[in-house]
């Protein structure tokens, strides 16, 4: 049967999948990669004052969202465990972490290894454990945690990792959190893990961020132009390339996790998180290239009814107008995005992509069929 383990301190290889340092985990110096740029000043220092110390159970958090929650959550003293399949190595030294800062680090965070649908282990396990506060980062289907109140009927507080893409797409934007949200959206889980949250009358949070990016980013968001950057190719943008969009940076949505924690004034509220700023597709291009050091792209426009693409996507991003207003999460609980969108890339590629690690190998069929395609769209 699986039990709780503290993780011993010794010093481990690098994994593969990061075969190199991030650079500074809080944020360094950039280093002069093929263009000059602006220098950047470091930040987004995982630090934020938390309430008292809590026994806090994070679901998942080996990938992206979790590896950084989960250390600002030690720093200040609680007793973290992660709830994983054990699939993939617990911990990981992030560049920038002293040997004995990540030492400290993996002495004190715990795991539980099991499956979390496997409902009985996760009753049984958790209600032995009696954790104060639940994290659910990685939980798509209300069924899924359902068990987990189940085995703490004393739980402090559930925080949910939810999504913006809840929302029924309109035509008045940005999104609020008292808009309509569409129950057939592919995020109806979540939608529906909030309104069993609320149902089953415990003090929860939802935070609903839009497109996340930033350092280990496992969605090929931003990685997605730095491997055509990289490449020296044409960017291929569906339509005009003025749709808008938004992103926020992992490390502002790690902090805005915090900022929830034993908070009254988020008790049973949903937040959007995510960057101050807007940006249209051809924009984010143009970010992308500028954070990375290379020179302003070749952009395409295409009409994505002229090509069959089959089950490959063409394009990361949904081909719409897509964001919301932070403004709650900043006037109620006084949080604030610290990365423009700029500074955040710049951040993204100099702790991952510009060191060689990204997550998935670069792609190009579908570009090839559309730069290939005499009927395109002048950009």
């Amino acid at each position: 049967m699986s039990k709780l383990v503290v993780l011993q301190s010794t010093k481990q290889p690098s994994i593969s999948l990061l075969p190199s340092s991030l650079s500074d985990f809080n944020g360094t110096k950039l280093c002069q990669i093929q263009y000059k740029r602006k220098v950047w000043q470091p930040k987004g220092a995982l630090h934020v004052a938390a309430s008292s110390t809590k026994k806090i159970l994070i679901m998942g958090g080996t990938r992206f969202i979790g590896v950084f929650l989960s250390r600002i959550l030690v720093k200040e003293g609680h007793q973290v465990t992660l709830f994983t399949r054990g699939k993939a190595p617990i911990t990981q030294q992030l560049p920038g972490e002293s040997d004995s800062e990540y030492s400290d680090f993996k002495s004190k965070i715990l795991h539980l290894k099991g499956d979390r649908k496997d409902f009985e282990f996760v009753k049984s396990s958790l209600s032995a454990e009696g954790f104060n506060v639940v994290y659910d980062i990685n939980g798509r289907e209300a069924d899924e945690v359902e068990p987990i109140l189940d085995a703490l009927p004393n739980l402090e507080q559930f925080i949910y990792c939810s999504s913006a893409g809840v929302y029924l797409k309109s035509d008045l934007l940005p999104h609020c959190e008292t808009d309509a949200v569409d129950p057939k959206s592919r995020h109806k889980g979540k939608l529906n893990t909030e309104n069993l949250l609320d149902s089953r009358g415990v003090n929860w949070t939802s935070l609903r961020p839009v497109y996340i990016y930033g350092p280990l980013n496992y969605n090929p968001v931003e990685e997605w132009f730095f491997h055509r950057l990289k490449a020296g190719r044409p960017i291929p943008i569906p339509n005009s390339g003025v749709q808008i969009s938004q992103l926020g940076h992992v490390k502002d949505l790690a902090k805005a996790f915090i900022q929830v924690l034993g908070n009254e004034k988020a008790s049973k509220q949903v937040f959007n998180i995510s960057g101050e700023k807007y940006v249209t597709f051809d924009g984010l291009a143009r970010a992308c290239a500028k954070a990375a050091g290379y020179p302003e792209p070749e952009i395409v426009h295409y009409n994505p009814k002229e090509f069959d693409f089959g089950k490959q996507k063409a394009f990361p991003f949904r081909d719409q107008h897509f964001f919301a207003s932070i403004e709650k999460a900043k006037h109620v609980l006084g949080w604030k995005p610290e990365f423009d969108l700029v500074e955040g890339l710049a951040d993204s590629y100099n702790l991952d992509f510009g060191r060689g690690t990204y997550r998935k190998e670069a792609d190009f069929s579908t570009d090839d069929m559309i730069l290939g395609k005499s009927l395109v769209l002048q950009a």
